[in-house]
């Protein structure tokens, strides 16, 4: 049976009391994969009319809204329904039958021309980029529903988790430069060998090292390149030298999330919130894979990283600390998680915190904003050698030096089976994507931002005037 949904509630406004707008009919799947996307594609696009006779989403009547509410959670309700009987079928499609290994990104536009309205097409993806985050389409929230679907079952999360630890093109366009001169700038961020040692940098000075989609990117083909190189037997990261005047000279190595760029927009759910844990976080515990299930690119367990934490690790850059191998931490360096700060998940933070540092800990650095001096005794779960700040290169360097033993590969490799197993990222990672692409459209979230970073301050010149959460959480620490 083709007919996709009931005839329509007659009313698509109320603005004085009139009858509510309601969403149609949801469809009925029968489990035969192009009769049911007929029915899918019919109800999303009945769905798409009735919001579209709405106001745009910032002028929207309380009423309004709660139509829209309803009308938008009938279409995921729909979407739920289609991905539990067809994802691996669709997945089987997008792939050629798993034979290739398709990128977060690609995936999800490919799904969009197989499967219009499951996820937002190329043109509706950037037209979600010009506009804040408050006023976005709520795509972001079906790209959650399709890679939590997709994520949520062992063949294809395996296969997805494998196509993403595969090197990117941009990479192995760029190794034989890497190979020959051993340093490459990649704009926000630069990887450069010395011996056996490749270090990367990230490059983000203006907002103290804070990380937007940009940044991943640069910093997934450094780490792609520190990895590819048979040269390089360990990798060191670190932030760059900063030139705000509060910081000027020093190093920082990170302040989290680009909160700015959320606020407006820019930090995207696939290209950051995604790509980042599933791309370079993870290519730094495991190293690169061909996508092929016996395929690893260099022996495995990857290659071990030092972490040098220079002045401040917040939000994110703390994410990163918990899978490097060895963490040198100046004595005036500080590292802090607040989660609640900007109402998002931090990461896989949630998964490897606790084990880390123990469960109370961990609460007060998401829930109550602790911040963990480099040199107090609840430091010592964080980072395992701190020094003056004159000596951290100095300790990096020798900590490089002890990795550099052909017995740490196969047994980090071992470690990190006994530790996070692929299952549990997996599992983890699935109801991440549901839970992280609701708080990003959260109306608290946008609340917090426009209240504790936005308007915080007037905007400096430096910032094009725009101001910059990142320095004021450095500055406010």
């Amino acid at each position: 049976m083709d007919t996709a949904v009931s005839t329509p509630s007659p009313a698509l406004r109320r603005p004085s009391g009139a009858v509510e707008l309601r969403p149609r009919e949801a469809p009925v799947f029968r489990g035969e994969f192009t009769a049911d996307l007929r029915l899918l594609t019919a109800h999303l696009e009945a769905c798409a009319e009735l919001t579209a006779s709405l106001p745009s989403r910032t002028e929207r009547s309380p009423a309004e809204r709660s139509d829209a509410d309803r009308v938008e959670q009938a279409a995921r309700q729909a979407r739920h329904a289609f991905l539990n009987l067809h994802a691996e079928h669709l997945y089987a499609e997008l792939t050629d039958g798993h034979s290739r290994h398709v990128r977060l990104d690609e995936l999800a536009l490919t799904a969009a021309d197989r499967c219009p309205g499951l996820v937002p097409d190329r043109a509706q993806v950037d037209a979600d980029r010009k506009v804040p985050q408050a006023a976005k389409s709520g795509g972001e929230l079906d790209q959650g529903i399709f890679f939590a679907q997709l994520l949520g079952r062992r063949d294809t999360g395996e296969h997805l988790m494998r196509s993403m630890l595969a090197p990117t093109p941009r990479a192995l366009s760029l190794l034989p430069e890497f190979r020959r001169t051993g340093h490459l700038d990649l704009g926000q961020a630069a990887v450069h060998r010395d011996g056996c040692v490749a270090e990367v940098t990230i490059c983000n000075e203006p907002v103290l090292n804070a990380e937007d989609d940009a940044v991943v990117e640069a910093l997934e083909t450094a780490v792609d390149l520190a990895l590819l190189d048979d040269a390089v037997t360990v990798g060191v990261l670190r932030g760059s030298v900063l030139t705000h005047p509060r910081y000027r000279g020093r190093r920082a190595f990170g302040a989290g999330v680009n909160l700015t760029h959320l606020y407006t927009g820019q930090i995207s759910f696939v290209d950051f919130m995604l790509r980042r844990e599933m791309g370079y976080i993870r290519k730094l515990i495991h190293g690169l894979h061909n996508g092929r299930a016996d395929g690893l690119v260099q022996p495995a367990g990857g290659k071990p990283w030092v972490g040098a934490i220079d002045t401040f690790a917040i939000g994110g850059a703390t994410q990163v600390a918990l899978v490097l191998d060895r963490v040198v931490a100046g004595s005036d360096a500080y590292f802090s998680l607040p989660a609640l700060n900007e109402g998002i998940i931090p990461g896989a933070a949630n998964l490897r915190l606790g084990r880390v540092v123990g469960r109370r800990l961990a609460q007060r650095l998401i829930f109550f904003g602790e911040r963990i001096a480099a040199d107090s005794p609840e430091a010592r779960t964080l980072c395992d050698e701190v020094v003056v700040p004159d000596a951290v290169d100095a300790a990096v360097a020798s900590a490089a030096d002890r990795l550099t033993d052909p017995a740490v590969p196969g047994n980090r490799r071992m470690l990190h089976l006994a530790e996070e197993p692929d299952d549990a990222f997996r599992t983890y990672m699935s109801r991440y994507a549901l839970e992280q692409a609701t708080r990003m459209h959260s109306p608290d979230v946008v609340a917090k931002l426009e209240r504790t970073w936005v308007n915080r301050r007037p905007p400096a010149a430096s910032t094009g005037g725009r101001p910059e959460p990142a320095r004021q959480a450095a500055e406010r620490a």
